[in-house]
């Protein structure tokens, strides 16, 4: 099994303390880092080999959007997951635009964040089902603000809409093999065919583009 590094951007020491712990007996995690600050988190993200960031956005000084964007233009293969207490409407929309993988409330259940980092480890994009009514609002707001009106017909089969479905609820690859019964391979082909098609670098862009012209 492949084994990951994280690291926790959170002030509050006992919440930082909780996620350390949930996280120590998980299988495929190798090093868990900490920091409490931003500043603090980007320090360690230039300077280890860090595969995943939980990052709090209610940070003091630097918040937890700016420190995801900076992380981004460092290394834009960590994966971010943020964690907040919030679901502000342009805070959701900021942390996605930001490069965040995953956006979680801090009431989730940790066998479920759990659960979520590693979705997000084999390509997933998740958002908290609380918050999803809000990403549509918001990116279409934004759309019909800034952006033409695109072409709606992209060709997509009714397997890939059936999959791009999924990728919008946070579905990862081996869960969509498992959910239509098809193999790995299979999915990951139909993956790259509905990236391709609606001409977007990742299953995150995917799945905004999805909700904002409602392909799903």
């Amino acid at each position: 099994m492949t084994k990951n590094n994280i690291l926790i951007v959170e002030d509050h020491e006992l919440t930082r303390f909780g996620l350390k712990t949930a996280f120590e007996s998980c299988e495929f995690i190798d090093k868990i880092y900490e920091a409490e600050s931003a500043e603090k988190g980007i320090e360690l993200a230039s300077n280890n080999d860090i595969h995943l960031i939980i990052m709090d956005l209610g940070l003091p000084g630097m918040d937890g959007i700016e420190a995801t964007k900076h992380i981004k233009e460092l290394n834009k293969d960590i994966k971010i997951v943020v964690l907040t207490s919030h679901n502000d409407d342009q805070e959701v929309l900021n942390s996605l635009k930001a490069g965040a993988n995953a956006y979680c409330s801090k009431e989730i259940n940790p066998k479920r964040l759990i659960q979520v980092v590693q979705s997000v480890f084999d390509g997933a994009a998740w958002f908290d089902p609380s918050i999803s009514h809000i990403v549509l609002e918001a990116a279409t707001r934004a759309q019909d603000k800034d952006i033409p009106k695109p072409e709606k017909d992209y060709g997509l089969t009714s397997r890939e809409t059936q999959i791009l479905k999924l990728i919008t609820e946070g579905y990862s690859n081996i869960e969509i093999a498992k959910e239509l019964f098809v193999s790995i391979n299979t999915t990951k082909a139909h993956v790259a065919s509905i990236l391709q098609k609606l001409e977007v670098d990742d299953r995150l862009q995917a799945a905004l583009k999805a909700l904002k012209e409602r392909l799903v």
